[in-house]
């Protein structure tokens, strides 16, 4: 399936049905009074939160979506029927936002949570609401109101509880490989992962997590370089961050570039809970680093190798570790 984390929709929802202006009329009541029965309501769009969806694509395709419009009132103070409501179902994570006013319309986080993007409008009042001690036989009823109309934003921020964090080539996809179900395409050059991955990670105990591989981060890409700002935003839904250095690289000097990176695109990434994975171990000999790597006092460093299983079941323990201190950190 191909990703898309990002549609623009434009939106309008239903008018609202027109109200009625009858008289009651039967045999022995020749001059009964207003029935004239209400408009039914305009139908609204909605977006519907679907787990089993991660990707914004097919609204990248369907972009003018219009719901139903309300219809007429009847006689005999019969309320019309209302327009059918538009449901768009988006993966958990979705943001809206309108499009003019940049305002933050909500997001969707539950399973079949709805979301209305687009209100639809009231139905019109028949002329029986209309009768008064003056005015016995109100000859009007009111029209519908008209229904939204916008263009919205959709941003899909994925949720997982540990993003990979890393330079192109610094093992991500690797590693997301050799301890899930998932098969990300892997290769030694940089920008091998065009698009983030999910994948399931199982310990044991049947404890589980969710992983995501997102793609290498270079340097200025908060100024929108390289894929840039496009997949950063998808770090902010993760409760863990496990950063990612290569051994044969200079790691403490890369480790900092890639907090700048978060820093300058979002300072409160920083207060998330990190770990470091440094990989590719199995290019050093008997697995030892050629020197001391001297970084944050509290910031636990496990040195693996995805190649070869080198401390890989070690370092899915400290992350189980690691979110069940989240967890019980937001429940205190």
């Amino acid at each position: 399936m191909r990703f898309a984390d990002y549609a623009k929709i434009y939106v309008t929802a239903g008018k609202g049905g027109e109200g009625m202006s009858t008289f009651r009329r039967e045999k022995f009541v020749p001059k009964g009074g207003p029935d004239g029965g209400d408009g039914g309501k305009g139908g609204s769009v909605v977006l519907k939160g679907n787990p089993q969806l991660n990707t914004l694509l097919d609204l990248r395709y369907r972009k003018f979506i219009k719901a139903k419009h309300g219809e007429r009132g009847g006689s005999s103070r019969k309320t019309g029927k209302d327009g059918k409501t538009e449901i768009l179902e988006v993966p958990l994570g979705t943001v809206a936002y309108d499009a003019e006013t940049k305002e933050r319309i909500g997001e969707i986080t539950e399973p079949d949570q709805k979301l209305i993007i687009a209100k639809g409008g009231k139905g019109g009042l028949g002329n029986w609401h209309f009768k008064s001690a003056t005015n016995q036989t109100p000859q009007y009823a009111q029209e519908g109101e008209p229904g939204e109309e916008r263009v919205v934003e959709l941003e899909l921020k994925l949720i997982a509880d540990v993003g990979l964090v890393g330079f192109p080539n610094a093992g991500k996809s690797t590693l997301l490989s050799a301890v899930s179900e998932a098969r990300p395409k892997i290769a030694d050059y940089p920008f091998t992962t065009l698009e983030p991955n999910l994948g399931v990670v199982t310990s044991s105990d049947y404890r589980s997590f969710v992983m995501a591989d997102i793609p290498g981060i270079i340097e200025d890409a908060h100024e929108g370089k390289g894929l840039g700002i496009q997949f950063l935003r998808h770090i902010e839904r993760n409760n863990l961050l496990l950063f990612m250095v290569a051994a044969n690289t200079d790691i403490a000097a890369e480790y900092n570039a890639l907090l700048h990176e978060l820093e300058e695109y979002r300072s409160d990434l920083l207060e998330k809970p990190r770990l470091l994975a440094i990989t590719k171990m199995d290019l050093k000999p008997g697995y030892e680093l050629d020197e001391q790597v001297k970084l944050d006092d509290d910031l636990e460093i496990i040195e693996i190798s995805s190649a070869t299983g080198h401390n890989i079941e070690l370092l899915k323990e400290k992350i189980w570790e690691k979110l069940q201190g989240i967890e019980t950190e937001e429940s205190a």
